[in-house]
C-alpha cells in the first residue's frame, strides 16, 4: 500500500531464507525500506544507530542449542530496559514455539504483538496495519513525554480518552503512569480505582497496587496483589510486586516463595531469576541463589549489556555453599568473558575477596579488598547493593578507611536510591556507631560546601541550578535545619519564578513540616508558609 512506502523495518531473522519470505510479504504491503539482523548483536547495534518504525524478530534466533547469543524475548528484555526502542516503535515477535512458557515470556514483555508460524502477508499486512492505526492516535502524547512535557501529555491523553472512546481505557492507563512518573501517586491510584469501577482489568489492578506500594500503604499492596493474581494468576509482574511487599516486611522467604512460584510459570525472564537469587541469598537458601545465577549467568551471557556482578552473586552463593572451588572458577570465567574495566575489576576483586575468606587467606583477601576500593574509584556503574557489600566486608576485616570511601560514593551518587540515615545505620549494625559519626560530620561540611554553591548559582540567576544543588545537600543531610530552610525557599523562588512545580511544592511542604517538628518556633517558619500558601493561590492549586 502506497501510504506504507515511508516505513522503516529491521527484520531480526537467522535463516536467510525466512528472511527473504519476509522481504516479499513486506513488499507486497508496499514497504520497501527494510534492513537485516541476523542476531541480537547486530539487532543492538542497528538500533542503537537508528530508529525504525517496526521490528520484526524471529522468536527462536537459533541461539539456545548452538549457544552463540539470546532469544528474541531476552533482546526485547534489553530493548525494553535500556530505552533502545522508543514507546511508539512497533516490535512483533514471530514464533513457531509450542513452549508455552516461552510464549509466556514474550508477552510478559510487552511486544506490540506476536504472529504464530506459519503466516500468510495478508496476516502480517493486518496486524502491522493495526498497530500503525493505533500508534497514529498515541503518537502525539508520547511525543510529548519524549520532549520532557509530561505534564502537557497528561493533559493530551485526558483530551484523547473523549476523542478516541474505543481508545479511552488504554489513555486513562498512560495517564496514571504518567502521574507516577511525576511522583503523583495519589492521582494514579484515583485513574485506577476508577477503571477498577468500570472494569474488573489486571493491568489496572497491578497499577493500583503500585500506586499503594510507592505511597507505603505495603499491607493494601500486598492484599490487592494476592486477590489480583487470585484471579490472573498469569500476570506476572503482579508477583514481582508481592515479592518487593514480602521484602519490605523483612519476609525474604516468602518473597523467594513468590518469585519461585513466578518463575515455574514463565522462567526465561532474566530480572526476575537474577532477583530471585538475591532474595534467596537473604533467606539463607545458597542453593537456590546458586540455582538461580547459574541461569542468569548462562542465559545473559551473549547480552550486549551483560552484568559482572552476576558472577559475583554466582560466586558468592557458591561459597556461601561450601565451594571456593567452583566459585574460583565462575571469577576465572568472568575474567575471561568480560573486556577489562574498572566495573569488572571491582568484581573480580570483590569476588576474589570472598573465595579468599572462604579459604582461611585473610591476607589475600584484605588485599584484594584493597584492589576493589581503588577499582570502585575509577567505576561509574555499579550497583548500590555491590558497594554496600564491600563496605561490610571492608568493615569486617577493619579496613574503616576504604568503607567510609566506598559508602561515601553511595550517599553522594543520586541514583543510589539510599538515604543517608540508611547508609550510616549500615556502620551502626556494624558496631561502628563511631564511623557512623565522623561519616555524618563529612556530609555535614559537604552540605555547607553545597550551600555556598547554590548562593552562587542564584546570585547568577540560575535558580534550577540552584534548586537541584540544594536537594543534593539535602541528600546528604535530610535532617540538618539549615539545609531544610534552605531548601524550602530555594524551591518557592524557583516556583514563584518559573511556575508551579507538583513534585517540587509537595517536597517543600514535607520540609516545612519537618522544620515545624524540629524548631516550631523558628523564625522564618511562618514567612515561608505563608509564601508556599500564597504561590498555591496564585497558580490555582487547590488545598
Amino acid at each position: 500500500m502506497q501510504e506504507n512506502s515511508s516505513l522503516s523495518v529491521l527484520v531480526i531473522d537467522p535463516n536467510p531464507g525466512m528472511r527473504g519470505s519476509l522481504q516479499t510479504m513486506l513488499n507486497l504491503g508496499g514497504i520497501s525500506k527494510i534492513d537485516y539482523a541476523v542476531n541480537s548483536g547486530t539487532a543492538i547495534r542497528q538500533l542503537t544507530r537508528r530508529a525504525y518504525d517496526i521490528i520484526l524478530c524471529e522468536y527462536d534466533l537459533g541461539n539456545s542449542s548452538a549457544g552463540d547469543g539470546q532469544d528474541g524475548q531476552q533482546l526485547l528484555e534489553d530493548l525494553r530496559h535500556h530505552r533502545i526502542i522508543s514507546p511508539w516503535a512497533i516490535f512483533i515477535m514471530l514464533t513457531s514455539e509450542a513452549v508455552y512458557g516461552k510464549v509466556v515470556s514474550a508477552a510478559e514483555l510487552a511486544p506490540t504483538d506476536y504472529v504464530l508460524k506459519p503466516f500468510t502477508a495478508e496476516v502480517l499486512g493486518a496486524r502491522i496495519t493495526r498497530a500503525i492505526d493505533r500508534r497514529a492516535v498515541f503518537l502525539p502524547t508520547w511525543q510529548l513525554v519524549a520532549k520532557g512535557n509530561v505534564r502537557e501529555a497528561i493533559r493530551s491523553a485526558a483530551a484523547s480518552e473523549l476523542a478516541h472512546p474505543r481508545h479511552a481505557l488504554d489513555f486513562a492507563r498512560l495517564r496514571a503512569e504518567l502521574h507516577a512518573q511525576l511522583k503523583e501517586h495519589g492521582e494514579a491510584e484515583q485513574i485506577y480505582r476508577k477503571v477498577l469501577g468500570y472494569k474488573p482489568l489486571g493491568w489496572a489492578g497491578l497499577g493500583l497496587a503500585r500506586a499503594l506500594f510507592a505511597q507505603g500503604r505495603i499491607d493494601e499492596a500486598r492484599d490487592t496483589l494476592q486477590m489480583l493474581i487470585s484471579a490472573n494468576p498469569r500476570l506476572m509482574a503482579a508477583y514481582d510486586l508481592l515479592a518487593r511487599c514480602h521484602e519490605a516486611a523483612g519476609a525474604h522467604a516468602q518473597a523467594q516463595k513468590i518469585l519461585e512460584e513466578a518463575v515455574s510459570i514463565s522462567p526465561h525472564m532474566v530480572r526476575r531469576l537474577r532477583k530471585l537469587g538475591e532474595v534467596a541469598l537473604e533467606a539463607g537458601d545458597a542453593a537456590a541463589a546458586e540455582r538461580s545465577f547459574k541461569q542468569v549467568v548462562a542465559k545473559a551471557r551473549y547480552s550486549e549489556f551483560r552484568d559482572p556482578e552476576d558472577h559475583v552473586k554466582l560466586a558468592k552463593a557458591l561459597v556461601k555453599r561450601g565451594d571456593p572451588v567452583a566459585a574460583a572458577g565462575v571469577v576465572r570465567d568472568l575474567e575471561r568473558s568480560l573486556r577489562a574495566s574498572p566495573e569488572v575489576d571491582a568484581c573480580v576483586a570483590i569476588a576474589n575477596a570472598a573465595v579468599h575468606e572462604a579459604g582461611g587467606d585473610r591476607a589475600a583477601s584484605v588485599s584484594d579488598l584493597h584492589a576493589a576500593v581503588t577499582a570502585v574509584r575509577a567505576s561509574s556503574g555499579l550497583s548500590t547493593g555491590l558497594r554496600v557489600g564491600l563496605v561490610r566486608s571492608c568493615l569486617a576485616q577493619r579496613l574503616d578507611g576504604q568503607a567510609q570511601e566506598v559508602m561515601m560514593t553511595v550517599v553522594n551518587d543520586p541514583a543510589s536510591g539510599m538515604r543517608t540515615e540508611d547508609a550510616l545505620q549500615v556502620f551502626a549494625d556494624c558496631g561502628r556507631r563511631d564511623l557512623a559519626d565522623g561519616m555524618h560530620q563529612q556530609l555535614a561540611a559537604q552540605a555547607q560546601i553545597l550551600l555556598g554553591v547554590a548562593d552562587e548559582k542564584r546570585n547568577m540567576g540560575d535558580v534550577r541550578g540552584a534548586v537541584q544543588t540544594l536537594l543534593e545537600a539535602l541528600h546528604m543531610v535530610p535532617g540538618n535545619l539549615q539545609v531544610m530552610i534552605a531548601a524550602a525557599g530555594g524551591i518557592l523562588r524557583q516556583i514563584a519564578e518559573l511556575g508551579w512545580d507538583h513534585p517540587l511544592g509537595e517536597l517543600c511542604f514535607e520540609q516545612l513540616e519537618k522544620i515545624r517538628a524540629v524548631d516550631a518556633q523558628h523564625p522564618r517558619l511562618e514567612p515561608l508558609l505563608e509564601e508556599y500558601m500564597g504561590l498555591r493561590r496564585k497558580y490555582g492549586i487547590s488545598t
